[in-house]
């Protein structure tokens, strides 16, 4: 990430829907860890080069068969609400249930987890209500952490990859999920103030924890997450993202500066474009997972942004094909800006379940080919 003209290429993987992993057992795939039945094909196996692992019974036994590189780990924090609202289901329609999931978020859920939840209803839909919520947002450190963060801070001083910090929220994220997706929109308009108190209160939680964590312990990595982007562009524009997001990204970033931490990526799907002079302003330095169907393609996001760093960019349809497809996908992503440094190719997000056994094995191993070969002329 550092563009350093020796370092290796490295070998990582997004993840995979659970539906994919279990299309591939029928197709062949063997694996020491099989699934839980409890886990439905719209869960996500994460890949652990994407951070925490959510599920991830099965991605060791796929990156070892292909010989991947171990990827990041993130630092096992509650960044949001604590305490968690308890679970409840408010009403059983047999295959599917309404329910209050643990951020207080009333959602219609598939029982068989085939897909993932439609938000009904959020928790924050006044003042008061962010007003009685925000209790829930508060800097209780010791609560956040796991029983065994003294061992766990040991271990990272004998690490063997690259620790993270952050992820899952971000300043227009974490918003969606408190006030919902359209009324959100709506508020920017009717209600901004609401918005800029819920993002300060937010900035300062984050400081405050993440600066304590930060004195014990080094990263090499922060991460925001945002998903604030749909296949056309950013559901807010360059102006609102610089009224009601940047000031907060900029106090953010200036701790994790001070902190020594250089590499800052945001997670945010979708198309971009408009938003990469805004985050690369605020101090943001990587992207992912630059969705092609969203048109994010990485070969012109490198020409137009050199030293922005990027995970992703390989369009997961073109697994739907056949070799061929593959091929010139890979060829054409890979071709020009591969050696350059700054890029981890990987699958543009979860594989999903259309592709074939077949057609992943074949993508995976001529993704490999190439970089063993630049590697290895690296080395020369």
């Amino acid at each position: 990430m550092s563009f350093e003209p020796d370092a290796p290429v490295l070998k990582w993987e997004y993840g995979y829907w659970v539906g994919a992993i279990r299309r591939w057992m029928r197709e062949g795939l063997v694996v020491k860890n099989p699934l839980p039945a409890s886990l439905g094909d719209g869960d996500a196996d994460r890949a652990e080069a994407m951070g925490e692992k959510l599920g991830g019974f099965c991605d060791d036994d796929i990156h070892e068969m292909f010989n991947m590189d171990e990827g990041f780990r993130r630092i096992p924090l509650n960044n949001f609400m604590y305490p968690a609202f308890p679970t409840q289901v408010l009403e059983d329609h047999g295959e599917w249930v309404m329910q209050v999931n643990k951020w207080g978020i009333v959602e219609r859920a598939n029982k068989e987890n085939s897909s993932p939840p439609s938000f009904v209803r959020s928790p924050v839909q006044t003042w008061a209500d962010w007003e009685v919520l925000k209790e829930r947002l508060q800097p209780d450190l010791d609560k956040r952490l796991p029983t065994n963060w003294n061992d766990l801070v040991s271990s990272y001083e004998d690490r063997s990859y690259p620790l993270v910090l952050g992820g899952e929220q971000g300043f227009y994220g974490s918003p969606r999920y408190l006030i919902g997706d359209e009324r959100l929109l709506t508020i920017f308009y009717d209600d901004p103030e609401l918005v800029l108190a819920i993002n300060e209160h937010l900035c300062n939680l984050w400081i405050s924890i993440y600066d304590s964590i930060l004195q014990q312990v080094d990263i090499d990595m922060a991460l925001i997450w945002e998903d604030m982007c749909f296949k056309t562009g950013p559901l807010i524009s360059p102006a609102m993202f610089r009224k009601f997001m940047l000031p907060y990204y900029q106090k953010l970033i200036h701790l994790f500066h001070d902190h020594g931490v250089k590499t800052i990526f945001v997670d945010t799907d979708g198309n971009c474009w408009k938003l990469i002079p805004l985050f690369l302003e605020a101090g943001v330095t990587g992207l992912y997972p630059f969705e092609v169907n969203a048109g994010m393609d990485v070969v012109k996001v490198r020409e137009s942004f050199p030293r922005l760093q990027m995970i992703g960019g390989i369009n997961k349809m073109a697994l739907y094909g056949g070799s061929a497809d593959i091929d010139k996908e890979l060829d054409y992503k890979l071709g020009s800006i591969i050696g350059l440094g700054g890029f981890i190719p990987t699958i543009d997000h979860l594989v999903p379940m259309d592709v074939s056994w077949q057609a992943f094995r074949h993508y995976r191993s001529r993704l490999n080919g190439v970089i063993d070969n630049i590697n290895s002329n690296k080395k020369k």
